[in-house]
């Protein structure tokens, strides 16, 4: 079982990690927040859900325990447990200066407002660098969690802040999975030494982490390719697909195994391994291979 996480934690030299006090499901012990930089003023990285006052007073205790302040924000994708705590943090913790809260476009592009107001985002680039005393990130552009989700590596520390692309524990969600996998790959490339992910722990042994989930996605699409590479020429629908690649799991779980399931067809099919056809309003799918 994974330890309980402190709600303020200095993980390095130049990392602090503030919890954001919103325990769930899809959240486990809660939002992983950053502050980064070693100086009077640091960057904070993603906010946590709105009207959570625990957050904002352990944050406010972390900011004075370590006698510094914020610099900006930056938010690793437009989930409300990642941007939800940006009003609430202009609200309630004064800043001498203009405090900018940056993320990456949506894709599409679509106009975004911070929490309900006309207040907007400033917007980066994949590749694009941000400097606080003590510490230099680099925005990497990892969709497939969300359109607009970012990485950021530290590169004092040779570190990933991972958002939600990659977990302290379990396994992530994705919108996309082609785009997802493509990110992970891109991660593995920067052979990190440690993940700060969005949730969870901080994860060591980073190349080995990403490859366990590289290994999860490409065990399950190698089980639906065989099963469609057996039967040739034959259309199976989605569930028909589960009942057989997820056979040993219980029968109750079978739709939200069907959702994880149709983002591999997509995958698959963008890759031009399948091809499907609508029969009476229902999606099926054979093999090209």
């Amino acid at each position: 079982m994974t330890a309980v996480l402190p709600r303020i934690e200095q993980l390095s030299s130049r990392v602090i990690r503030v919890l954001g006090c919103n325990p769930g499901p899809m959240t486990l012990q809660g939002t992983n927040t950053y502050l980064v930089g070693t100086g009077k003023r640091r960057i904070l990285i993603d906010t946590g859900e709105p009207a959570i006052p625990e957050y904002i007073s352990c944050l406010k205790q972390a900011l004075n325990q370590f006698n510094t302040c914020l610099q900006e924000i930056l938010v690793t994708h437009w989930h409300i447990d990642h941007v939800g705590g940006v009003m609430d943090i202009y609200r309630e913790i004064p800043s001498e200066l203009e405090l900018s809260t940056s993320k990456l476009p949506r894709v599409p592009v679509k106009e975004e407002f911070i929490g309900q107001g006309k207040m907007q985002y400033k917007y980066l680039r994949d590749g694009d660098v941000l400097k606080t005393d003590g510490a230099t990130l680099r925005i990497v552009y990892t969709p497939g969690h969300t359109d607009d989700h970012m990485a950021l590596l530290l590169e004092e520390e040779n570190a990933v802040f991972s958002g939600d692309c990659i977990l302290g524990e379990g396994t992530a969600v994705f919108e996309d999975l082609y785009d997802y996998m493509k990110s992970l790959e891109k991660l593995l490339e920067i052979k990190a030494d440690k993940i700060y992910p969005g949730h969870g722990p901080v994860v060591h042994g980073a190349s080995a982490k990403i490859q366990e989930y590289i290994d999860h996605r490409n065990l399950r699409e190698q089980q639906i390719l065989q099963v469609l590479q057996e039967h040739p020429g034959k259309f199976f629908t989605s569930m028909e697909l589960v009942k057989i690649v997820y056979k040993d799991t219980p029968e109750y779980l079978h739709t939200a195994a069907e959702v994880n399931l149709n983002h591999h067809l997509k995958k698959l099919m963008k890759e031009g391994k399948l091809c499907k056809e609508d029969d009476f309003h229902q999606v099926k799918w054979r093999s090209n291979l």
